[in-house]
């Protein structure tokens, strides 16, 4: 996989100086400290504080220096070069690398495409948009989901 990876989106202003609120699409904190420069949409973003805040966390950056420029990020995403990505230990993925994979049952029979990896504090579950436009969430763990090649084999017992 190359490319971005997307690691928060900014929420709004905080405050009058120029800090924006984030939404973490991360596990910590610390994949953003991390990282310094951050693309988001058309310019880069020098990341000079961030600290967390109970929804997320709240950031500065060298480039906003006022309400109205940071009031002005609301909804862009913050995202990284793949490579400057930390590697993974064995076990580990970026939910990225799963977000538009096919799924398809043990016969090979298409059942639809993973839409996000959503995570509700106990482990992580995969969010199938279905062939019929409905959606099922199964848990993403080896008992249930299998992996063959570039495809996700999932039992259609589990979505309901």
């Amino acid at each position: 996989m190359s490319g971005r990876v997307t690691l928060a989106a900014v929420a709004g202003a905080h405050g009058i100086g120029g800090a924006v609120r984030l939404k973490l699409f991360t596990a910590s904190l610390e994949s953003l400290h991390l990282q310094k420069v951050f693309h988001a949409g058309d310019r880069t973003l020098t990341l000079q504080d961030l600290r967390p805040d109970k929804a997320g966390a709240i950031a500065r950056f060298a480039e906003i220096a006022d309400r109205t420029q940071a009031e002005a990020l609301r909804g862009t995403t913050l995202e990284v070069p793949r490579e400057h990505l930390p590697p993974l230990e064995e076990g580990e993925y970026y939910h990225v690398d799963y977000i538009g994979r096919t799924v398809v049952a043990p016969d090979g029979a298409l059942i639809g495409t993973v839409k996000s990896v959503e995570n509700f504090g106990a482990s992580d579950i995969l969010d199938i948009e279905l062939t019929g436009g409905k959606t099922a969430m199964v848990p993403f763990t080896r008992d249930v989901v299998g992996e063959d090649g570039d495809r996700l084999v999932i039992d259609p017992i589990w979505l309901g």
